[in-house]
This record gives structure tokens, C-alpha cells and sequence, in this order.
């Protein structure tokens, strides 16, 4: 059986781009598959290869499998851009996810974080190293949870009072998850489909709730 290799992801660099023009920039790619990340000045476009694609693509059916089992209220945010000029920071993160603050957004199709709240946790795959501090830029914008996977071990940050994040051994939006076996459901991926894969989380979870009494 043939196989096709997938485009490595490449990163590039460009220096002194003031805010007006990493917005013009941002508009004229519209939905390219290239993604920016900007802070003060620098501007780096990513491309984005298919293994990173598929990471994030389970762990956000992951959120959303934990979400409808705890008939938490959701709003998907996707890739969509984050950014604010007085902070000058800007990012796509990989997946998005208002929970906490989804009726503040409800009606929103546009978000403005100089007064909507950021989203509530962020994904973030890292299978190429940034040039740039995403981490940073995410605790400039506010956003209390990010999930963050190399491709071998899901780590968990959450946003402290100072303004840092600190890497937490469970999820604050879900505590009852053990993270270690969260990464074998991802570790699946290649002997298993993925519908099947994210039934048998969805039939996992729901084990872990009803051994904690905290189905609803």
C-alpha cells in the first residue's frame, strides 16, 4: 500500500511589522492554511501540516464529547483570530472554546476582547517550536486554560493571579479527568478510526462520571 507524506509544517519570521499592517496582512490571507501569531512586531506565519490538523481535531472533539456529557453550555471558537492592540498580541490557537462565558457570547459573531471576554481554554499542538512565546501571548490575552500536546504528553496550564501560567495536574473545567489516560485515547489515533475512537471516549467518560456520581 502506497503512502503519501504530508507537508512538514514551516515557520517564517518577520520582524518590525507595526499593528496596522499585521492586520492588513491578517485580512488579504483570509482562510488560508497559514496561521499567524504576532507580538510587538514580530509576525510569524506557520503552515499547517496534516498531523497537526489531526491532533487537534480529536482533542477538540474531546472538549466537546466532555462538554455534552456534562450538558455544559459551549460555544466553539475554533481557530479564530485573538488579538488586542493595546497589548499588541495576536494568535490562532488551534482550538478555542468559550464554557463559563458562553452566554456573554451567545449572540456574538465578532469578538472584540478590549470588552468580550477571551475564550475560556485554548488548545495549543506543538509538534514544531514557535519562535515566538504563544504562551505569553495567551497570558496577555487573559485566557484562563490552555491545553498544550507535543504529540507524546497533553499538559494543562492554567492562568495564576500574577498574570503566569502553571502547569496543573488536572483540567480546571474538568477536574475529574485523569490527563495520562487522556493521552492514550490520542495515542489510538493510528490503529483505530476516528469515529470509533471518540465513541469509545464518549463511553469512557461516561464511566468516569458515573463512578464519581457526577452525571447529570
Amino acid at each position: 500500500m502506497s503512502t503519501v507524506d504530508a507537508p512538514q509544517e514551516q515557520r517564517f519570521l518577520m520582524r518590525n511589522i507595526d499593528w496596522s499592517k499585521y492586520r492588513s496582512i491578517a485580512d488579504d490571507l483570509g482562510e488560508t492554511h497559514v496561521r499567524l501569531t504576532y507580538d510587538r512586531g514580530n509576525l510569524e506565519f506557520m503552515t499547517l501540516s496534516h498531523g497537526r490538523e489531526r491532533w487537534s481535531s480529536l482533542l477538540g472533539q474531546f472538549i466537546e464529547v466532555l462538554t455534552d456529557e456534562l450538558s455544559m453550555p459551549r460555544q466553539s471558537g475554533g481557530s479564530t483570530t485573538l488579538n488586542r492592540e493595546d497589548v499588541e498580541r495576536g494568535i490562532e490557537p488551534d482550538k478555542c472554546y468559550y464554557l463559563e462565558h458562553e452566554p456573554e457570547v451567545r449572540d456574538k459573531d465578532q469578538i472584540d476582547l478590549t470588552v468580550d471576554p477571551p475564550p475560556d481554554l485554548a488548545i495549543e499542538v506543538e509538534i514544531s517550536r514557535s519562535s515566538l512565546s504563544r504562551m505569553d501571548i495567551y497570558a496577555k490575552l487573559r485566557v484562563p486554560e490552555v491545553w498544550r500536546y507535543d504529540g507524546e504528553v497533553l499538559r494543562v496550564y492554567q492562568l495564576s493571579e500574577d498574570g503566569r501560567y502553571i502547569q496543573v495536574e488536572r483540567s480546571p473545567h474538568f477536574p475529574f479527568l485523569p490527563l495520562d489516560e487522556v493521552q492514550t485515547f490520542l495515542v489510538r489515533r493510528n490503529s483505530m478510526d476516528e469515529t470509533s475512537l471518540i465513541k469509545a471516549f464518549r463511553q469512557w467518560v461516561r464511566e468516569l462520571l458515573a463512578r464519581r456520581g457526577d452525571a447529570s
